[in-house]
């Protein structure tokens, strides 16, 4: 019997130290341009799904209208462009540089339409942990969060208006991937 407990601990010992020499001795990945640990996305999407199936509302509070669509394109431009980009527009190179790389909600593929708008409306208040996407439940109130979730379910048939406040120069639109950064202003003062 004690053969078989010394068996059991050191089963479990083994693994545990293993782990931690793999974070602890940085073999792990950390850099958003390394491949995902196994098992990472996996693990990461069965915990927010999970999560978020408790909590998400099932229903939003109203229904969407055009001043609705047309506030909620104007808060998405300030807060979620730089990061979710917009229609038309490639990713910004600071959504290239995040991992995992954030959907482009205004691209056919990545649209949230099919979501329910209670879940959009979860990832928008909480965020989501080590993704970058910040909670904005401290940030904008509920309703403008459901604005923004009610322009989402319906990214692919918005009225004119919300689409034109989601193309207004200056909204967070992203900038050529050719252009080269400004060089530094001459120090003028003499020593």
């Amino acid at each position: 019997m004690k053969k078989f407990i010394f068996g059991v601990i050191v089963g479990l010992l083994i693994p545990a130290a293993l782990g931690y020499c793999y974070f602890r001795f940085g073999f792990a990945p950390v850099a958003t341009s390394a491949p995902p640990m196994p098992f990472e996305e996996k693990v990461a999407r069965m915990a927010l799904h999970a999560r978020i199936s408790k909590e998400a509302p099932k229903q939003a509070p109203g229904q969407p209208d055009e001043a609705g669509f047309t506030q909620g394109a104007t808060i998405y431009a300030e807060n979620c462009a730089f990061c979710h980009g917009l229609p038309g527009q490639p990713a910004t190179l600071a959504a290239k540089g995040m991992f995992p790389l954030p959907p482009q909600l205004f691209n056919k593929d990545e649209m949230v339409t099919d979501d329910p708008v209670g879940v959009t409306y979860w990832k928008i208040s909480n965020g989501i942990r080590m993704t970058g996407m910040p909670g904005f439940g401290e940030m904008l109130t509920s309703a403008q969060m459901w604005q923004v979730s009610l322009l989402l379910a319906n990214a692919d048939k918005l009225p004119e208006k919300a689409t034109a406040a989601l193309v207004k120069p200056g909204t967070g639109a992203a900038q050529p991937e050719n252009k080269a950064p400004a060089p530094p202003a001459k120090d003028t003062k003499h020593h």
